[in-house]
């Protein structure tokens, strides 16, 4: 996989990767992470992909690294991990 750029942001980690044809779009918070693979056929150039992270895309990534978090601690009490 071939590191392509930073995508500053205050909250999240991102990063955008190049790898088998696509773009690979991580995003990072605390122990979780969600990613996003795109076809390098679909975009014209990689200096697309920050436009498409929006305000809107980016409070529904919050959501679901708020949903993942609280998976992770129901998993564990039902199952005695934690």
């Amino acid at each position: 996989m071939r590191f392509v750029q930073d995508i500053p942001h205050a909250q999240f980690r991102i990063g955008l990767y190049a790898w088998n044809g696509k773009y690979i779009v991580k995003i990072e918070a605390g122990p979780y992470e969600q990613t996003y693979k795109v076809s390098e056929m679909d975009l014209i150039n990689p200096e697309a992909v920050p436009t498409m992270l929006d305000e809107a895309f980016l409070m529904q990534v919050a959501r679901r690294f708020q949903e993942m978090d609280t998976d992770w601690q129901a998993t564990g009490e039902r199952n005695d991990a934690f």
